[in-house]
């Protein structure tokens, strides 16, 4: 059979903005900072393309799209450029113009996205510095290694400004908000300056969560006050709260790099948990709140969160109580509100859940006052004896010499695991050595590296946790030392040296001192 070739007629491509008429165009402008000189580049562009497109006859004006001081490694937040791609696609635009890929987008990704999207709508994009038009055949290519070498600038800025702050950070040199701070002002060499004024608050903030108070509680007390947050505003949350109370800044000393940038096109910032380098700074700058105090607050928040059941900071009393019974917390309880016998009681919080009725009774303010006093004047009776057994305590239970030649041992195998590791990828590298028992080697080398990393970190938590309960028992033992016999409840006293306190069934309460010792 004869061969029969046919000759199919020429299908003309989508012709250029060039070539075409009475296209709707509209133009993009944008600066990435709100400088001074940047800003007169924007309003340039603006003037410029509004006065370009309306000169042209064959053309139709359609608008100026424009964001101002935003960066363009990303489109998500570009209000005005979101807006022009969506009037685009309705087909009220034909014609896109702006001056360069760089001004469109410094993502590659975006830029051939919203490229593609809008030619498959017949909308075209001319980048005027690069002379791109895109719907010509060579556009894409274009635009794909324009858009990378601006998106390699973009990391290129985004890595010179890591450097720098990364070097301040090795030289130790802390900055914050300071607008958003509570407590210090920003010093004429930008270090901290101490806000007295705003110190008052922050002091008193620690006073009250120390005398038994909840984020809420304080929250609530710093409002009714009149008291301002750090943002100038009447509300307090509270997360502020807690951040005051675990900011290290607050006691002189600074830990840089608690977050980083995770990306520099998304620009998404997250909480450093070891990918990158910190830097702990002691006595940074002045301190608003004493070493001892923020380690006290620091425990007891610690305390807090360890609760059977949600700590309740109604009275300092409440949150110290535990029931012996169920070992959950008491709660207070305010019988008589509205008359002249009203009086506050703690009783167990979960004394009537669960099908059965806690064995505990209820005890009022003034057992608990009264038992502390007495307790209080029983240890200070036998003051040398109970001071000794402390101090034989905290040697028996928190000594760290042991933990330490453990720690020690492990570095030093971790260290000699490393070693051998890297003289065996030495070995393959030089040798040939059957690949299957290399990488079972290897692997095993790194299975003993991991769990002596465990073992290390093991130990050294346990020397921080014997270490901040050693420290706790001094501050016990200095309490009774420089005591008298007290005559009357003392609320800092109670913070200071209890733990907890236990109510027996049959009423009676016994108390265990800070550090987990009974007494």
């Amino acid at each position: 059979m004869e061969r029969v070739v046919t000759a199919l007629p020429v299908i003309k491509r989508q012709e250029s903005v060039k070539q075409r008429k009475n296209r709707k165009v509209a133009a993009y402008a944008r600066v990435s900072t709100d400088a001074e000189e940047q800003l007169t580049s924007y309003n340039a562009q603006v003037k410029y393309y509004s006065e370009h497109i309306k000169h042209r006859d064959d053309w139709e004006f359609a608008g100026i799209y424009t964001d101002e001081g935003i960066s363009g490694t990303s489109t998500k937040h570009r209000d005005g450029f979101n807006q022009m791609v969506k009037d685009a696609l309705d087909g009220k635009i034909d014609l896109i113009i702006t001056k360069s890929v760089s001004r469109f987008a410094r993502n590659t990704v975006d830029t051939l996205v919203t490229v593609r999207k809008l030619k498959e709508h017949g909308v075209e994009v001319y980048f005027e510095k690069e002379n791109i038009y895109t719907m010509d055949s060579k556009g894409e290519l274009l635009i794909t290694i324009m858009s990378s070498l601006a998106q390699e600038e973009s990391r290129s800025i985004s890595e010179n400004v890591k450097w720098g702050h990364r070097k301040r950070f090795r030289d130790g040199k802390a900055s914050v908000g300071f607008g958003r701070f509570l407590g210090y002002d920003r010093g004429e060499d930008g270090s901290f300056k101490v806000n007295h004024k705003e110190a008052e608050i922050v002091r008193l903030i620690y006073k009250m969560f120390l005398l038994g108070m909840g984020y809420k509680s304080i929250a609530t007390e710093l409002m009714e006050r009149g008291i301002k947050s750090p943002g100038g505003k009447d509300k307090w949350h509270i997360n502020t709260i807690r951040s005051i109370l675990t900011n290290e800044k607050y006691k002189g000393d600074a830990l840089l790099q608690k977050s980083y940038t995770a990306d520099f096109l998304t620009k998404k910032i997250v909480k450093n948990k070891g990918e990158v380098e910190q830097f702990y700074v002691e006595n940074s700058h002045e301190a608003i709140i004493d070493r001892e105090m923020f380690d006290m607050v620091q425990a007891e928040i610690e305390r807090r969160s360890g609760a059977k059941s949600r700590y309740s900071s109604s009275n300092i009393i409440a949150g110290r109580l535990k029931c012996s019974d169920c070992g959950s917390w008491f709660g207070a309880k305010v019988w008589h509100s509205n008359d002249r016998y009203r009086r506050v009681i703690f009783r167990c919080n979960h004394k009537f859940e669960g099908g059965r009725i806690c064995s505990t009774p209820h005890v009022t303010e003034e057992q608990v006052k009264e038992s502390f006093i007495e307790f209080v004047n029983r240890l200070l009776f036998n003051r040398k004896e109970v001071v000794e057994g402390l101090r034989q305590i905290k040697m028996a239970l928190f000594c760290t010499e042991g933990l330490q030649d453990k720690l020690k041992d492990a570095e030093e195998y971790m260290a000699e695991l490393a070693e051998a590791a890297a003289r065996y990828i030495k070995v393959n590298a030089s040798e040939r050595i059957d690949q299957s028992i290399y990488k079972a080697r290897y692997e095993a080398l790194s299975k003993e590296y991991q769990q002596a990393k465990t073992e290390k970190e093991g130990y050294e938590k346990q020397l921080e946790n014997n270490s901040q309960k050693a420290a706790v028992l001094d501050d016990v033992i200095a309490s009774l030392d420089k005591l008298d016999e007290i005559e009357e409840f003392d609320e800092k006293l109670w913070v200071a040296l209890i733990e907890f306190a236990t109510v027996g069934k049959d009423g009676n309460i016994t108390f265990t001192l800070r550090g987990g010792i009974e007494a």
